[in-house]
């Protein structure tokens, strides 16, 4: 795999892949995020994975650029390509019944689809996290069936609320925090995915998928009050994909 370093100031330094966004190249992405955390490199800070691209935060008082490109260079020549390999599923529960979907009139209109019809497509498979961004917790997914593509609103909401489920353009995601966006709403989901009272916030990493499940309302309620009580469990599972 071609890759080429790139320094941002004198603290950061990104190792850029090819740039496109693939799963492939995105699983060497999080591969290299892996082995760095993994390797306990003295100095460094944290790691920042995107769609082709890792960028390493580092104390350059304790480490030089020269010296962390080396060892990224060594855990690189380590990565083989991710293709069936184990990976974790986050089974996500979403209602999609009437006000948590103010924008299911439109995604059926755009798309020619039914709305039990756009449940099933968009509950049919497991979605790769490429990234997080844009807000705490917002996982930038991969893989949604392009029947179900609609674009964004003309004039996005100033507020959406927290756990909503949406599509924008050939996207799908879950808006972590209550935030503004234009995104089509089509269901809400009762799991904390960003939940800022806890040592580590972020439910999933990037290099996961998400695996949306339908539920009743009644399911939903129950699940939220779990969750109110800190009682509830993600469904976390492993497979070859």
């Amino acid at each position: 795999m071609k890759y080429l370093f790139l320094q941002n100031g004198d603290s950061a330094l990104t190792v850029q892949f090819e740039k496109e966004i693939s799963k492939e190249i995105n699983g060497y992405v999080t591969a290299l995020a892996s082995l760095t955390e993994q390797a306990n490199i003295e100095g460094v800070i944290e790691t920042i994975p995107t769609f082709a691209s890792l960028t390493v935060l580092y104390d350059c008082t304790v480490i030089s650029s020269k010296n962390l490109k080396k060892k990224l260079s060594g855990l690189i020549e380590n990565i083989s390509a991710k293709g069936d390999s184990l990976v974790r599923i986050f089974d996500i529960p979403v209602c999609y019944d009437g006000e948590f979907s103010p924008d299911m009139d439109n995604v059926c209109s755009h798309t020619g689809l039914t709305r039990d019809e756009v449940i099933s497509l968009h509950t049919s498979k497991p979605y790769l996290i490429y990234m997080l961004g844009f807000l705490p917790g917002f996982a930038y997914l991969g893989g949604m069936d392009k029947r179900l593509a609609t674009p964004r609103l003309k004039s996005p909401r100033l507020e959406i609320f927290k756990g909503a489920v949406g599509i924008g353009g050939e996207q799908t995601g879950i808006y972590p925090i209550a935030s503004p966006g234009g995104w089509q709403l089509i269901g809400k989901t009762p799991v904390l995915v960003y939940d800022s009272s806890k040592e580590n916030p972020i439910l999933y990493n990037a290099g996961d998928y998400i695996k949306f499940c339908s539920v009743t309302r009644k399911e939903f309620d129950e699940i939220e009050k779990q969750v109110l009580d800190g009682t509830y469990k993600p469904e976390i599972r492993e497979a070859r994909l």
